[in-house]
């Protein structure tokens, strides 16, 4: 009788040990679980992230009518003029005049303070973060966890990718967190952001990276990693960290219209960037001397491709490294020293990370050929851009209004010696607003030849069959792109 209820005893124990074998051997070899808390990687990298404290000077002219109040024109961790309240402030300005109480109108001046965060990455001092925290600062003060406060200066700054690099001088080595390797991140992956949210100090939040490549018009080099480890004011410049303890993003951007939607610019950026500024105190990035635009579906049949893929040459500066290797307007960049150019955006960053005075191979795609290219890599000089005066409309078909450029408003629009077709107005919903096109827009060709006269572009215009598309090169202020405008599929 013993016997008989041990073993029915032991029946159920055999059935959960087998169950647990029969998990175990459903697990891939080496995958890794989710701890039970982060409280250990949280204490490890803590003393590493830093709380940063800006002070600007900011002017007001006695005709200023809108102050930057927190919200506007400031960042969003910044306070008012000498932390007052915008309404309060508002108030003074309005009834004691432009200088506040006492009716001065004289210029004057207030300090504005910002926040911000930091993340250590040298034992001796170096601190990365976000260039719009310490751009314009008269003053940084880098607060480290055990309440230790030290002046920092700027070594240099890198607008273009919002990075800085910045530097105290402890008296002794400072914790600092290793640099990871962001292209091994994936999505789905979990990651801590550290920082200091609207000023409450070393906060750490949890998430998982989102997507990669994100593309969110903050510059031209544009490749934010998305995470939804929650990310607010006064993070900015502090470190997106793996499960190793390790650096795999600099925390920059959040989407205000969403919840949980951050971005941090990958540390394989940062590396490259924070090099060259400790180096040289700023960054020198190759340029090739083109205008490019993406590849749309309608383009590509237009341009020869079998899917749309790589960039189009919208234009090439004369003279530029471009123009001296033969590239011309029309071709399709598809290819950079063996990678492939999957979109536009692609093609900026490769060219920005490549040395000055390198010889580097392209594939272009030129009238549905593929073509190999050799080309000098230059360096990138900063350019202003001028914009053109708005011009008379007329009607035309095709949702649009056209008038010919005369010599005389060539030059006024900064177009002297251009010869076109001026868009004076776009039909809201019609073919060329579906293309594009603008406003101020000017028509240079028309199926790959020069348009000059209205007339010229209508008799075009009237043989497209329905739905068939005509490919127009337009200058719009001082850059050049390829659109394609639709005939309505019904006439």
């Amino acid at each position: 009788m013993t016997l008989s209820k041990t073993r029915l005893a032991a029946k159920p124990a055999l059935v959960i040990l087998a169950l647990i074998m029969a998990l175990a051997l459903a697990v891939p070899a080496g995958a890794k679980y989710v701890p039970d808390s982060f409280a250990d990687l949280a204490g490890k990298v803590s003393p590493a992230v830093v709380n940063i404290r800006i002070v600007k000077t900011i002017k007001q002219g006695p005709m200023t009518n809108v102050m930057p109040f927190p919200g506007q024109q400031q960042g969003p961790d910044q306070e008012g003029p000498q932390g007052q309240p915008p309404d309060l402030h508002e108030f003074f300005r309005r009834f004691f005049g432009q200088g506040g109480p006492g009716g001065n109108a004289q210029p004057r001046e207030f300090k504005q303070r910002a926040l911000g965060s930091g993340v250590i990455v040298d034992p001796k001092g170096y601190v990365i973060t976000n260039n719009h925290v310490v751009a314009e600062a008269d003053e940084i003060i880098v607060r480290l966890k055990g309440g230790e406060e030290w002046p920092a200066k700027i070594i240099g700054r890198d607008p273009k990718t919002d990075l800085a690099l910045i530097k105290i001088d402890a008296k002794h080595d400072l914790p600092f967190l290793p640099l990871g390797d962001s292209d091994k991140v994936r999505v789905g992956d979990w990651v801590l952001a550290v920082g200091n949210p609207f000023g409450l100090e070393h906060t750490v939040t949890a998430g998982i990276i989102s997507a990669k490549g994100r593309i969110i018009g903050a510059g031209p080099y544009d490749n934010f990693l998305q995470t939804d480890a929650s990310i607010n004011p006064g993070n900015s410049g502090g470190p997106l960290i793996n499960l190793q303890g390790q650096v795999v993003g600099i925390n920059t951007a959040i989407a205000p219209q969403g919840q949980g939607i951050g971005f941090a610019i990958p540390v394989n950026t940062t590396k490259a960037i924070m090099a060259q500024l400790r180096e040289k105190g700023r960054v020198i990035r190759g340029w090739l001397g083109v205008t490019i635009q993406p590849v749309t579906k309608d383009l590509a049949k237009k341009f020869g491709l079998d899917e749309p893929i790589g960039a189009l040459v919208a234009d090439v500066v004369p003279d530029s490294p471009a123009d001296k290797a033969g590239i011309k307007r029309g071709d399709v960049i598809i290819g950079y020293e063996g990678k492939t150019v999957k979109d536009m955006h692609a093609l900026p960053r490769l060219v920005a990370e490549t040395k000055v005075g390198s010889e580097v191979s392209l594939e272009v795609v030129r009238e549905g050929k593929k073509r190999p290219l050799q080309v000098t890599i230059g360096e990138l000089k900063a350019e202003a851009a001028a914009s053109p005066k708005a011009a008379p409309q007329s009607e035309v078909k095709l949702g649009m209004g056209l008038q010919e450029l005369t010599p005389d408003l060539a030059k006024q629009m900064g177009m002297a010696g251009k010869k076109g077709l001026i868009v004076t107005s776009v039909e809201q919903g019609g073919p060329a607003a579906e293309a594009g096109l603008m406003r101020g827009d000017v028509i240079l060709e028309a199926a790959q030849k020069p348009v000059t006269k209205v007339s010229q572009f209508k008799d075009m215009a009237g043989k497209l069959k329905a739905g068939e598309g005509l490919l127009l090169l337009i200058q719009r202020r001082d850059s050049t792109l390829f659109v394609v405008i639709k005939s309505p599929d019904k006439k």
